[in-house]
Order: C-alpha cells, then structure tokens, then sequence
C-alpha cells in the first residue's frame, strides 16, 4: 500500500513518539488528515461525542474505544463484573459454580465492594457482619491515587458524608461517587513491603472478542514497610502502590468499532495465599518512564502494540478481520480469541474463560452438560 502513516498525538512520550517515527510515519497536526491518533481518554471523548463528534474513515484508527470507561471507571468495572455473574449463572454456566460456602470458583476476583451513596445501606450490613474489617474509599472518576483513604469505622463514613456536604445516603446527589472495597489486609509482602502488578492486555476487537495479555510487566513497590496497625490507615506509603503516590515518597456493554483498538494496564494484588485479586483497570496506563529498564518495557510495549493493530506499519484498513499472524505478536500471546473458541467447540470455550489450557495435551477432562454460549461483551 502506497503511502506514509500520518500520525498525531497529545500524549507527548518519547516510548510513542520514537515508535512512529522508528517506522517512518509523518507527523501532522489535529486538523489535518490522520490515519493514526493515539489519544488521551478526555479527548477521546470528544471524537465519539453526538454534539461534536465526527465520522472516521476506513483509513483512520485510534486507541481507545468509544465507552472504554465501562471498564476502567472503578464502579462501572464493578457493576459490570457483578452482571457478568448473574448472566452466567442464568445460563447455568460452570464458571459460576460456586464451592460449599457459596463463593465463586472462578469469578472470585474482586474483593466485596459497594458503590456510595447508592449501596450504603448494603455496605453497613456487609461493615456489620464483620465490624473489625477495614475498607477502601476511592472516587470513581480519578486515577494515580487521588482521594482515596481506608476507614474501619461507620463513624468515618458518615464524617466523610458530612464533610461532602451530603445530607444524606439514600438521596442521590450531585456529590463525586465513590466505591469502597473490603481492604486486602493480608498482602504478599516482598522485603516487609506490599506491592501490585501491572499487566498489559490489548483488544483489538470486542465483536468478536480477541485480547492478547503481555508477557512482560512489573511491580510497584509501597515506600514504607507494610503494617496492618490501624493507627498506619491514614499513611497512604504504606498502603498504596500507585508511582504518582510512591514517587513523592523519600524511602462486556463494550462498543465495538472497527476504527479502535485498546491497551489497557490491569492491577492486581496477591494476598499471602497466592490469590490474585483484580483491583482496577486503567484506560490510559502510564508511559512516563522513571527507570532505563522501564523506559525499554514500555518502548517494546508500544512498538509490539502497534505491530498488531497497525499490520507492517502501512496506512490502516479497517475492513481487516483484526488477526495478525502469530510471528508479529512480539511479546503478547493471544488471552482469547472468540472465533477460535467457538469454532474448537463448546469444552475450549469454556477451560479458554476459566485459565485452563485449550490444547489438548495435560488438559482437564470435564463433562458440560449443556453447551456453554459465549457471552463475554
């Protein structure tokens, strides 16, 4: 295909910027003819907004989807993994099986959260059951650690409530909404610190879903000692991981649209018995790089990204059915592929959903029963 890649950006990284021009693409501004624009999310917004919105081209791709905050808002993630479950159970799936004491086998990912105001009175019955428990209040719209704090006390809740200038639980007011997780109180601690683990998984299209998880990733280490002591619930160095926090520190209602791929940064905490615990996911993760190997990571990131959404680096073509050969992936491996699955039958479906393998070879038998339908969204 003749021609350069024209591209534009208003995330002004070098782990970007040396990516497009590493393959000869041509930079122009906004109001000129693009093929690629990598985006913040705010103005991502604006592209697919009704009042100012505009119609992309076949030859015009970018990276975000249009309601990519279905799954990186805090309480819309959430909202969603609960009626995932529900869904499933009502289809009698085995991934909603649940063990003797009636929690999930494999959908208990998620530590117990509400969303406040709507879901106090459920909080306080939860808070209740166990009032020696210690929780996580963080807003739903901001990211790198901003507003957010750990209570233990009823007490605080309505302090909060009070100092938001809301009258009230049950009424729904304009105050910033917010969710409140039960606190993993018993991390995996590397050197007597709590840590999480970045993940990357990019989706280059929700119908049919196909994701690709990276091989490569790290960990962000708390500053300060791990101590489950309430009088440390106010040191967010020790309880928090997020960089924009420990640099300061001295020690499926998806849209698909063919124009849009994206890659997402999961967040994931490790308790002291080995479970994964899914704790955000992040829209726009951070391409800021703070150390060489990091600014490496990120630059084989994108480059790897850019390999599967924009096939041999040409002018892109959104009529393309969106599946690379394997030898471009770098270093993502396919995490699921819908049409695979669907088409190896309903058994791959299912151990493909639930992490176990879908070859063949060392796989677990199990009878289905019925065929189970493929519904992630």
């Amino acid at each position: 295909m003749a021609g350069k890649v024209k591209w534009v950006t208003d995330i002004e990284k070098s782990v970007l910027i040396n990516n497009f021009e590493k393959r000869g693409w041509i930079q122009v501004a906004e109001n000129e003819d693009w093929n690629f624009y990598w985006m913040s999310v705010q103005t991502i917004r604006n592209v697919f907004s009704v009042e100012t919105g505009y119609r992309l081209s076949d030859d015009q791709i970018v990276n975000h989807f249009p309601n990519h905050y279905e799954l990186t808002r805090k309480d819309l993630m959430v909202k969603n993994i609960k009626r995932y479950r529900r869904e499933l159970e009502k289809e009698g799936s085995p991934l909603a099986e649940k063990d003797e004491n009636g929690k999930y086998i494999y959908l208990d990912f998620v530590p117990v959260t509400f969303m406040l105001p709507a879901d106090y009175n459920l909080f306080v019955e939860e808070f209740r059951k166990n009032p020696s428990s210690t929780w996580i209040m963080k807003p739903c719209g901001k990211a790198q650690g901003k507003g957010i704090f750990l209570i233990n006390k009823l007490s605080q809740i309505k302090k909060w409530s009070r100092d938001s200038k809301t009258s009230s639980f049950v009424s729904q007011s304009s105050k910033e909404a917010y969710v409140i997780s039960l606190y993993i109180n018993n991390p995996l601690l590397i050197g007597g610190k709590k840590f999480d683990l970045r993940l990357y998984v990019l989706v280059s299209t929700y119908r049919p879903l196909r994701c690709y998880m990276y091989r490569l990733g790290f960990c962000r280490f708390c500053t300060v000692k791990y101590t489950p002591s309430t009088s440390e619930l106010d040191n967010m160095f020790v309880h928090l991981t997020n960089v924009a926090i420990q640099k300061h520190g001295v020690s499926p209602v998806m849209n698909n649209d063919k124009h849009c791929f994206e890659c997402y940064g999961y967040d994931i905490i490790i308790d002291d018995k080995l479970k994964p615990w899914l704790i955000e996911v992040n829209a726009s993760p951070s391409l800021t790089s703070s150390t060489a190997n990091d600014r490496i990571l990120k630059y084989n990131l994108i480059n790897d990204t850019l390999n599967i959404a924009v096939p041999n680096g040409e002018i892109p073509d959104c009529k393309w059915n969106k599946s690379p050969p394997k030898e471009v992936l770098g270093n993502y491996e396919v995490l699921y592929d819908e049409e695979m699955a669907q088409s190896d039958g309903p058994d791959c479906d299912f151990r493909s959903r639930s992490g176990q393998s879908t070859g063949t070879k060392g796989g677990r038998a199990r009878d289905l029963g019925k065929p189970v339908l493929t519904t992630w969204k």
